[in-house]
């Protein structure tokens, strides 16, 4: 019975199949009818031969009609193609019901498979993203192991549209995984459902056949058809592909969003923490880092600097930092109307991140480019590190300022912004402004793998263009360059021709070639837009623009968005040419440079400039500590001492000479505590701490400038100088010690009891030392005064001047005069001078009076001090009159009372000075030197200037090789990987 109903179905669709035939010329072959419809119709058929299949009682139920028994039935002979009624109502009645159900089977075939294809075209244009494996948690391909995403979601879909068994083995794999009938019951509905494909292949063929059959008929119309003009045909064309392609490309856009946001998605789970691995540093950031040390070492870019990088030149004002704002996707640069802005050569790394982010390489801080205020305060800090590199004098500079760029959806690439090039130098610039941008293009374009992306401004003549005639130098056969026209908005409405934007796009009208050309509209001259209110101009007026419809410009040659891709695509190929080569040559410096270090210092390690500066600040805090290790009576010892040199001569000659011209000690001592009164309220602290700093100063300086023997290196020397007198500049001595130093000389000073005949003695002889070492400097400058004595002028054949002479004669009459009256005051009276005049006028020597004032001060002075000493070496016994305050006794020692005030004056200072600098100064001056050497770490201007010589500068080119090197290497090993 089930065979019976079943071939009613079929016999159903042949009847249709007939019916929807009936146009064409011609009976429906037998053959072409289903093998049931065969069986039950047409068994009269010679060519027929009935194959009944066998009963299986294992048939599982299926459908409605497999409840019916079945039975034998008879057929009544019929003529070839028609159908006779039947009388069997039911079985009219089930073959009307199955005819609804299985036309609504046969409609979700249809449907399943064009889904089925449907999907198949999405899946294949959505890009790879196998290069982007390392984003996706590793714990994604973990489950990835056990949970099979795609037959999961074949088999959801094909579950909901009961499509499962036209999707092959995915759909079958599901399908087993969740049937639980037996295999007989699958065997049946994939016969059944194979019958329904073979049915729709029927239809199909019959289809085309008609199709055919009309079209024979249609000849006279095709005819007609084809009347019409080729123009016309062309102009469809062209517009069926510009929409083609425009679909295409908003196809893409919508793609790279969605993949965009999910790439987001996963990296911002990843920095959340939810995936607890540590990210790998990505390609362009690593690249970039290659060159950040390239170009500190190989600042010059000569020949072994050829590592790609995208070169942007173009003249002022042509978009260069426009087109590198719109694939950067952000307005970074500062910007003005007209007036050169790009005054040193920004590096740009952009790379592919969660966020949107800038940074600078010598910098923490990141800049959300989504936040307005973020970018104008990047803009701000580009345009403060420009005027920084220009030094004064200059308008451009060459030093490179570094940037990082980060956001989803940029292409990776390294590109470096240079000044525009100009053609007059105006006022306010520097008169070798032109040819500096110049030089500074060609450094970075004569790079034979650098990419030159050449920016021309499509809204001026293109006979005013300057850089194409330097890239055409740098580039001559155009295997680098890719040449950009800006501003091709303005230059569609103002060029008469645009058959000429035609012929620059391409390559007819400038003497330059190039890799490619592309067109592109950066804004509409308004700096606040928005870079995706550029994009969407930009597109829209490609999609109105002649320029495409006429065919003048392609589609694949116009937007930034292609443009990026491209100068991408080219980057890295051209990276992938070159790192190795460049790996090798950097191998081969390393090993010369070793070779020369093991040559020139076997027994020294190859320290660089930051670590020779780490040893030497080592050294340099040491020795500061040093000076707090320096013993009390060391202290005092030189800071009397110093004291001493400072004060004695204003002790000698304002104080004790003056007081010692009185006739009684009363006087003497009067006159004394006046002037040390005055000493002590003006002078004397400030004098004392000026010994104190000097002395701290000479003692830093000899901890710094010792010899330490065989380990001493002289390499450090300028270092430690500079440190010295640095820290020496900014230390100050604390105010405040003036004012307690006054209080403590004075009353050092005004005490007069000498308590013991030690002090007595010790008094003594600090007076005869001092009156000794005058008396010594007098008699040397009689002695230069008069000329060398007889013994001299005998044994090494010297004279006398003529004035030499004239002072001889001077002082031996002074001394005539002073042998007469011992006790002579320190003045000479005028007739004394005429007196003196005369005697040698009359032994035939002209003297004036000035030199014999000059000549008496230098005789009586070393007269006086004789005459102290003597006094001195007779007050050794005096302190027995002393402690009877001189009563009854001739004997007056008040001059040795005022030596021992002043030398308990020097030790009271010293004492105080030494505690000052031992608990304060001495820890101000550590704090300096520590400040002046963080200062010098950061300098490092300071350090190259500081630490030089062959050793250090072999030391520092090893170091930086080795650097390149091993980045080097880690950048090839990842870039195979990602292969």
């Amino acid at each position: 019975m089930w065979r019976l109903r079943r071939a009613a179905v079929a016999c159903e669709v042949c009847q249709s199949l007939v019916k929807h035939s009936s146009g064409i010329k011609g009976s429906l072959p037998l053959q072409k009818l289903h093998l049931v419809s065969r069986s039950i119709y047409h068994s009269h058929h010679p060519t027929l031969k009935l194959q009944r299949p066998q009963l299986r009682t294992s048939f599982q139920q299926f459908s409605s009609l497999t409840n019916l028994p079945l039975r034998k039935l008879k057929f009544s002979p019929i003529k070839y193609g028609y159908q006779p009624r039947r009388n069997f109502w039911p079985a009219r009645l089930a073959t009307r019901l199955l005819k609804l159900r299985y036309l609504i089977l046969g409609s979700a075939v249809g449907g399943g498979y064009t889904a089925k294809k449907t999907f198949d075209q999405w899946k294949d244009m959505i890009p790879d993203l196998s290069e982007y494996k390392w984003i996706v948690p590793d714990i994604v391909w973990e489950i990835d192991e056990y949970i099979d995403f795609g037959h999961k979601l074949v088999s959801e879909v094909i579950g909901a549209s009961d499509l499962l068994l036209l999707l092959g083995s995915p759909g079958e794999t599901a399908f087993r995984a969740t049937d639980h009938g037996s295999e007989s019951d699958k065997h049946f509905r994939k016969g059944l459902l194979g019958e329904l494909i073979l049915l729709q292949q029927q239809i199909q063929e019959r289809e085309e056949e008609a199709r055919r059959a009309a079209g024979q008929y249609s000849t006279s119309y095709a005819q007609q058809k084809r009347k019409v003009s080729d123009k016309e045909k062309i102009d469809q064309l062209q517009e069926e592909l510009l929409h083609t392609q425009l679909k295409y490309q908003r196809i893409l856009e919508r793609l790279e969003k969605e993949n965009k946001e999910l790439r987001k998605l996963v990296l911002q789970k990843d920095d959340k923490g939810i995936h607890h691995r540590k990210l790998k540093k990505s390609l362009i950031d690593m690249y970039s880092e290659v060159l950040d040390v390239l170009s500190d070492y190989d600042a010059s870019y000569n020949t072994q600097d050829h590592l790609p990088r995208v070169v942007v030149v173009g003249d002022q004002s042509a978009g260069k930092t426009s087109v590198l704002e719109m694939i950067a996707q952000a307005r970074i640069f500062p910007r003005g109307s007209g007036e050169m802005m790009t005054r040193s050569p920004v590096k740009v790394t952009l790379s592919e991140g969660p966020h949107h982010v800038a940074l600078f390489k010598d910098s923490s801080r990141e800049f959300d480019l989504t936040k307005e205020e973020d970018l104008a305060a990047l803009r701000h800090e580009i345009e403060l590190r420009m005027r920084k590199n220009v030094k004064e004098g200059c308008t451009v500079s060459p030093e490179t300022i570094s940037l990082n760029v980060k956001g989803p959806g940029l292409q990776r690439m390294v590109l470096v912004d240079l000044p525009g090039v100009i053609n007059t130098v105006t006022s306010g610039m520097a008169p070798d402004t032109k040819e500096t941008i110049f030089s500074i293009s060609k450094a970075y374009m004569q790079n034979p793998n650098a990419i030159i992306l050449c920016i021309q401004d499509g809204s001026v003549d293109a006979e005013r263009s300057i850089v194409t005639d330097l890239v055409s130098q740098m580039d001559p056969h155009g295997r680098r360059t890719i040449f950009v026209l800006t501003k091709v908005d303005l230059a569609e409405k103002n060029v008469a021709s645009p058959s000429r934007i035609q012929q620059i796009i391409e390559g007819k009208l400038f003497p330059m070639k190039a890799l490619g050309y592309f067109a592109v509209v950066t804004g509409k001259g308004n700096s606040s837009e928005s870079i995706e209110a550029i994009r969407e101009y930009e597109e829209e007026f490609f999609q109105n623009s002649k320029l495409l419809k006429t065919s003048m410009l392609k589609a694949h040659q116009v937007t930034t968005r292609n443009l990026s891709l491209a100068v991408s695509d080219c980057f890295w190929k051209m990276v992938r040419e070159s790192v190795e080569q460049q790996a090798d040559s950097f191998k081969a410096t390393r090993f010369n440079l070793e070779t020369e270090w093991k040559n020139n210092y076997p027994r020294l390690r190859e320290l660089d400039r930051n670590e020779l500066f780490e040893k030497a600040k080592n050294e340099i805090l040491d020795e500061v500590i040093s000076l707090s290790q320096v013993t009390p009576k060391h202290w005092e010892e030189i800071l009397q001492q110093s004291l001493w040199e400072r004060v004695s001569t204003h002790v000698i000659e304002n104080i004790y000479l003056p007081a010692a011209q009185t006739m009684n000690s009363g006087t003497f001592n009067t006159t004394v505590d006046i002037k040390l009164k005055q000493w002590t309220d003006k002078q004397l602290p400030n004098k004392a701490v000026e010994v104190a700093w000097e002395t701290l100063q000479e003692e830093f300086s000899r901890f710094m400038t010792e010899p330490k023997g065989k380990e001493h290196d002289d390499i450090f020397d300028k270092l430690k100088e500079a440190v010295k007198e640095e820290s020496i500049k900014r230390h100050k001595w604390n105010d405040f010690a003036e004012d307690s130093l006054r209080v403590i000389q004075h009353n050092a000073l005004e005490d007069r009891s000498i308590s013991d005949k030690q002090q007595w003695d010790a008094a003594i002889y600090f007076m005869e030392e001092a009156l000794q070492a005058r008396l010594k400097d007098t008699e040397n400058a009689i002695e230069n005064m008069v000329g060398p004595d007889w013994k001299k002028r005998w044994l090494y054949w010297k004279n006398r001047t003529q004035e030499q002479c004239v002072h001889n004669e001077t002082k031996n009459e002074l001394e005539k005069m002073l042998k007469c009256n011992e006790e002579h005051p320190a003045y000479l009276a005028s007739d004394e001078i005429t007196t003196v005049r005369k005697n040698l006028e009359s032994r035939g020597v002209e003297v004036d009076p000035s030199l014999i004032k000059d000549t008496w001060h230098q005789v009586y002075r070393r007269h006086f001090l004789k005459t102290a000493l003597n006094h001195c070496n007779l007050c050794r016994r005096g302190f027995y009159y002393y402690q009877r305050h001189f009563v009854d006794s001739e004997l007056e020692c008040n001059d040795v009372v005022l030596f021992w005030r002043i030398q308990r004056m020097l030790a009271i200072t010293a004492n105080t000075l030494r505690q000052q600098l031992t608990n304060t100064e001495v820890r101000r001056l550590e704090k300096n030197v520590k400040e002046v050497l963080e200062d010098f770490a950061e300098d490092g201007e300071k350090k190259i200037k500081l630490l030089t010589g062959k050793r250090v500068q072999l030391a520092e080119d090893l170091k930086k090789v080795r650097e390149i090197q091993e980045k080097l290497d880690a950048f090839i090993e990842a870039l195979h990987q990602e292969k």
